[in-house]
């Protein structure tokens, strides 16, 4: 069961994750099944609560996905896939409580769960979000990365990898504006839109448009910055990891950053298009990266 699971983790990140999949190839094959399996239940829970099921039924389906870990971790494991996860976190001592956090985040997705938002007031209130959906991914990663917890520079190495996943997060929201829009969502906060004058009513004519006019492309651009200052801040982490396992991190770091460069060169049309880093580049990223490391 487990090598099944292991198997569909795979496809599930190769078809879903096309950054992670290209950056985990430069990993030893042990730590990359581990990637699979953390990125193959992550995007499963997303796809339960951005699916096509009614509310009830999403969270449903959610609380048995959670009642499925917890049997998994427990030695009781029902899906090949969850069965994999619980052996990634064996395997490396990953701390289960990460789990609660990211499922708390998800639940904040769906409308009737207690703990459901869809609206943002500023980047501390976005932060509960951001912690579950992508910071606890972080720290999830770092001891299949190899970052042992007896490190002297631990707290500093960890602090870094869930400030990198938060940076990947708010990339993910910058591109994916529209999408998140026509599901009744704005993650970008609002008083960071307001300061240029941009509110829901115009964010949505804008929508409409297909055009970003010039507040909301102002809006973006300070946006971007406080993005690239994220990835910025993360580079001591990243060079603090261990050099076989730093060059998968450094790849992946650089080509989420493009996102932000493709936003940019379309002139910030993140509500007409989706932007996509070419394959080609992310190769050239992952060959710097072994080369740096």
């Amino acid at each position: 069961m487990i090598e099944s699971g292991y198997a569909q983790a795979r496809t599930i990140t190769a078809r879903a994750g096309r950054t992670y999949y290209l950056a985990s190839a430069l990993l030893p094959a042990h730590h990359r099944r581990g990637v699979f399996a953390l990125y193959a239940f992550a995007r499963t829970a997303d796809d339960l609560v951005d699916g096509d099921l009614e509310p009830t039924a999403a969270t449903a389906a959610l609380d048995a996905l959670a009642d499925g870990l917890a049997a998994a971790l427990d030695g009781r494991a029902r899906d090949p896939l969850l069965a994999a996860l619980a052996d990634t976190v064996a395997a490396f001592h990953i701390d289960p409580t990460t789990f609660d956090a990211f499922l708390h985040s998800m639940r904040m997705d769906l409308p009737g769960a207690p703990e459901f938002r869809n609206r943002y007031a500023t980047m501390t209130a976005l932060a509960e979000y951001t912690y579950g959906s992508a910071a606890v991914i972080g720290l999830q990663m770092l001891p299949i990365l190899g970052v042992e917890r007896d490190r002297d520079d631990y707290a500093e190495v960890a602090a870094g990898a869930a400030l990198l996943g938060e940076a990947f997060q708010l990339t993910n929201f910058l591109r994916d504006v529209a999408e998140d829009l026509d599901r009744d969502r704005i993650y970008l906060p609002a008083a960071e839109l307001a300061a240029f004058g941009v509110d829901e009513d115009s964010l949505r004519a804008a929508r409409r448009r297909g055009v970003p006019d010039g507040p909301l492309c102002r809006a973006l651009a300070h946006l971007i910055a406080i993005n690239r200052d994220q990835y910025r801040r993360t580079a001591p982490a990243i060079a603090a990891l261990p050099p076989r396992t730093r060059p998968a991190i450094a790849a992946a770091a650089r080509s989420y950053g493009d996102i932000l460069t493709e936003i940019e060169c379309s002139g910030y049309d993140v509500l007409s298009r989706r932007a996509v880093v070419p394959t080609g580049r992310r190769l050239r990223h992952a060959g710097r990266a072994l080369l740096g490391s």
